[in-house]
């Protein structure tokens, strides 16, 4: 299901829609912090550090990235970290450990298939049963992959990721607009703010919502390209992305250098059937044109699909993270001299 196109709206400018669906944007809002509230006390306490990477908006931030990217920052600690994720998209209730040799998305979801080829992944519905899991196996530490609104695991280190081109939207809770809960009440709880983009996103997020995020430690990184040996450009493109804002790719293509003749959104997490493959590459081949995808796309295709659509990977840098990195010594200690 994509997100209405009145969420993105300022938010001094929010429209009718949004007023009227106010009550219910409450009624959310008050739904969340009761479930907050009511599992405080039952929640978990692991033996070793819990960091929460989540959001306060539905869809995606670029939370998968930054997991990746603080999984190895842990590893330049010393520190062997292990996530936990729900399995979005997946039937497995788990807790079981993902294997991407052996588990489809279809059973554990895309995400923890990308996940696990850069660190332990556990997949359990019951996310305190999954952090038990990971400290039975050896974890020194648990990412969990989302899980900001959730009250079943004590939080160490809870980081908010922010998309800075879309920003909080419209401000409002769903489904007046795309938060999970209010701005203030949210940030009430985080003890970072990850903010992704470039420089003029950045410029323009700081322009809106400084004020609703001053005095939050603060870093800022981008998503980009992994650089390979592919090359991008002049490549006839029919590409296709079931992320949260496929534009996005899209756009990362054409920036690229690529020339994209078709560009097919889906919505996220959307099964790739094999009749939907079918009708891409007859489209491709009438085009002359590659078929390309993301990493999380490739995740839900068919092995033999895989060889014949081309990923563009993307990774997380850190522009600067020095209160992460100040968060993560107060957790772990010093990080080991070069």
């Amino acid at each position: 299901m994509r997100a209405p196109g009145f969420w993105q709206r300022p938010p001094e400018a929010p429209g009718l829609l949004p007023r009227l669906l106010a009550p219910l944007a409450w009624l959310y809002a008050a739904g969340t912090a009761r479930r907050l509230a009511r599992g405080r006390s039952r929640a978990h306490r692991a033996a070793v550090p819990v960091i929460c990477v989540g959001n306060l908006g539905a869809g995606g931030a670029g939370k998968t990235p930054t997991v990746m990217a603080l999984v190895a920052r842990l590893a330049e600690r010393g520190v062997t970290a292990h996530v936990v994720s729900r399995g979005h998209g997946g039937r497995l209730a788990g807790p079981l450990r993902v294997d991407e040799r052996r588990h489809s998305a279809a059973e554990v979801g895309d995400e923890p298939i990308l996940l696990a080829a850069v660190a332990p992944v556990w997949v359990a519905r019951d996310r305190a049963a999954g952090v038990r899991a990971a400290e039975a196996a050896g974890a020194q530490a648990v990412v969990l992959d989302d899980g900001f609104q959730s009250p079943a695991v004590v939080q160490d280190l809870a980081i908010v990721v922010v998309d800075a081109r879309r920003g909080f939207g419209n401000g409002r809770v769903i489904p007046a607009g795309p938060l999970r809960e209010p701005v203030p009440v949210g940030l009430a709880r985080a003890d970072l703010l990850l903010t992704l983009g470039d420089p003029a996103a950045l410029a323009g997020f700081e322009a809106r919502w400084g004020a609703a995020v001053a005095g939050l430690p603060r870093a800022t990184g981008h998503v980009a390209p992994l650089v390979t040996g592919m090359r991008w450009s002049g490549l006839r493109a029919l590409a296709f992305a079931g992320i949260a804002y496929p534009e996005s790719f899209f756009a990362t293509l054409r920036g690229l250098g690529a020339e994209v003749v078709r560009a097919q959104p889906l919505d996220d997490h959307q099964p790739v059937t094999a009749a939907l493959m079918a009708r891409l590459q007859a489209e491709a081949r009438a085009a002359r044109a590659q078929l390309v995808t993301t990493e999380k796309d490739a995740a839900r295709l068919a092995p033999a699909m895989r060889r014949r659509v081309l990923t563009l990977p993307v990774r997380l840098g850190f522009d600067d993270a020095a209160a992460l990195d100040a968060a993560l010594e107060r957790l772990f200690g010093p990080a080991p001299s070069a």
